[in-house]
């Protein structure tokens, strides 16, 4: 288990209570219920502070806070779409409600859908820009400037190396994912030295229940590429956020899969990621 291999690793203390009128910091995890979302809930769990966790899934939602709860950790659960256009403020009553603010943002969320652009429905498109990249930015951006005015605090976004090249049959995933690696860069450059960082932690396949959901998990190229876990994929970002580190990419074939995808002419590797994730 988790809490009998991993230490919580030292952060800067958090500000009294008192000038911050009476509240105290938080832990914000989006796709808190399963998958990376899950575990690294477990992981923040380890620093002491309050965690708020969003998911959709109540049932599998209400098992993590179980779980927390069991280990002494103070935390609750937020049952909201963040396809939904009022999600930042949910997220925002909540936390006022309990004298909260958010002290740190995982923004882990996201899912994928399979098939060529012209045959998926457009409002599963949609959906998944809702919630792969107009959820994470607008809470990325919401709570920001408190934490640069603080001088603490940080987000973690959940990418993936797929943002590092097109994918047919996957064209709007892999361009969400995109545009989540080149803003969590963008943002780590802008925050340096302000006591807020911005890390990334773009994963290749890892066993969750996001590819139990998606066709594309039936094609060569995942079959391919062997998994890595949940938990493994989220000990390397959070140690990596903790590290102030902009970029973590667990597993070497998964940095050596981004080098070529980095190296190789366009032309070939939209030719071999179509023939590798054609539908089968």
């Amino acid at each position: 288990m988790l809490w009998a291999t991993c230490m919580p690793h030292e952060t800067p203390p958090s500000p009294a209570a008192n000038e911050l009128g009476g509240l105290r910091p938080a832990i914000v995890i989006s796709g808190a219920a399963s998958g990376i979302g899950r575990e690294l809930a477990r992981m923040a769990a380890l620093e002491g502070s309050f965690l708020l966790l969003v998911d959709r899934a109540r049932q599998q939602l209400d098992t993590v806070i179980g779980e927390l709860a069991g280990y002494g950790v103070d935390s609750a659960a937020l049952c909201i779409d963040l396809a939904g256009r009022d999600s930042v403020q949910s997220i925002d009553s909540a936390l006022r409600e309990r004298k909260l603010y958010c002290d740190v943002l995982v923004n882990s969320a996201g899912f994928g859908v399979f098939g060529a652009a012209a045959e998926v429905p457009e409002s599963e498109q949609l959906e998944l820009l809702d919630v792969n990249v107009r959820a994470l930015t607008e809470l990325t951006l919401h709570f920001l400037p408190a934490m640069v005015s603080r001088g603490r605090g940080g987000v973690l976004n959940v990418g993936s190396i797929t943002g590092y090249a097109a994918g047919p049959n996957m064209a709007v995933y892999y361009a969400s994912k995109a545009f989540v690696n080149s803003f969590s860069a963008a943002l780590a450059a802008e925050l340096a030295g302000t006591g807020v960082t911005v890390t990334c932690l773009a994963p290749g396949v890892v066993t969750t229940p996001f590819f139990e959901r998606c066709a594309g998990a039936q094609t060569r190229l995942f079959s391919l590429m062997p998994p890595s876990s949940a938990f493994d994929t989220a000990v390397a970002g959070w140690l990596g956020f903790k590290a102030g580190k902009p970029l973590v990419t667990p597993k070497l074939r998964n940095q050596f899969v981004v080098t070529l995808a980095k190296l190789l002419p366009r032309s070939i590797i939209l030719r071999l990621v179509r023939s590798l994730q054609a539908p089968r």
